[in-house]
């Protein structure tokens, strides 16, 4: 038995193999028939699942299939025997679209033009000139694929990337987390493309913030928690520094936040790997695996504890 969390995800799956049946669970709370008769779940993309909740209960599940590149609320929660994967790849392209996107507009001041519009005001900042992405020096903290696509997709620009990652690999290129303070104060732009684990928890704190250099952009495509927010919000009303945001904490960002009133933050609401393109690339993923699972081959993108 098959669970996935889109009527379309039905085609979108492919060949399936003989003997497998497939049920629609749209959504987490409303079950077709008994959880406890799954044994691949596909749960819903961007959903208020509470693995610690719903889990349990599927006591024959094999395989969590995620449609998701982050697998935080699942870490930890998965009982052993049960394989956890995650949707590595499915959101490189997309992401990192969303991550150009929002660099030039933040550093171009769209959000300003788009106020400006809405007042029908021609003149707002016609003779002010704005930054650019282009020669700027990026940091991406984050060397996984989403990290390497964010790169290609930057290169026309001429941009001077350095990458970070958990831990150094040298023979890559690649700097560890513990030289952040020597490769902040030279970075133009930092991006957040890491995973939230204990580790990545309230990394980007005040000392994070203090030592990126005066005018640099901060970008957040990674999770809300990576962040202090108290630490952002303090930093964002200074005006020394800006920041780009697709995720927040907390989320969805409650009316009233300070956030939400700061000239210099660019907010989309986790909209990063929200594009058209996503069910066919995602459910390819999940059957292509589901087709790895019947026959008992190896399954890909399997999450470690250790994330």
């Amino acid at each position: 038995m098959v669970w996935i969390a889109h009527e379309a995800g039905r085609e979108l799956l492919g060949e399936v193999p003989a003997g497998v049946r497939v049920e629609v669970c749209e959504d987490a709370a409303a079950w077709p028939a008994d959880p406890a008769e799954v044994d691949f779940w596909v749960p819903p993309f961007l959903s208020t699942v509470r693995a610690t909740d719903q889990l349990p209960k599927f006591t024959k599940v094999r395989v969590v299939q995620l449609l998701s590149a982050g697998a935080d609320a699942w870490v930890g929660h998965v009982p052993p025997g049960v394989q956890l994967c995650d949707a590595r790849g499915v959101h490189d392209k997309p992401v990192a679209e969303w991550v150009l996107g929002a660099a030039i507009g933040a550093l171009r001041q769209f959000p300003a033009f788009a106020r400006a519009q809405q007042r029908e005001d021609w003149a707002a900042k016609q003779f002010t000139p704005t930054a650019e992405l282009t020669g700027k020096r990026v940091l991406i903290v984050g060397a996984g694929s989403i990290g390497r696509a964010i790169e290609e997709h930057l290169a026309p620009f001429g941009v001077t990337v350095t990458r970070v990652a958990r831990t150094a690999r040298p023979a890559e290129g690649v700097h560890g987390v513990e030289e952040l303070p020597e490769l902040l104060p030279y970075a133009e732009v930092v991006v957040l493309v890491v995973p939230l684990t204990d580790a990545t928890r309230g990394m980007v704190d005040a000392a994070f913030l203090a030592a990126m250099p005066d005018g640099a952009l901060l970008v957040n495509a990674a999770r809300g928690p990576v962040v202090d927010t108290g630490a952002l919000v303090a930093e964002l009303a200074s005006g020394r520094i800006s920041a780009a945001l697709d995720v927040t904490d907390p989320e969805p960002l409650p009316a009233g936040h300070p956030l939400w009133q700061l000239p210099n933050a660019f907010i989309t609401p986790h909209t990063a790997g929200s594009v058209v393109g996503l069910l066919p690339r995602a459910y390819g993923l999940a059957g292509d695996q589901l087709r790895r699972f019947a026959a008992g081959e190896p399954l890909i993108n399997q999450v470690s504890e250790g994330y």
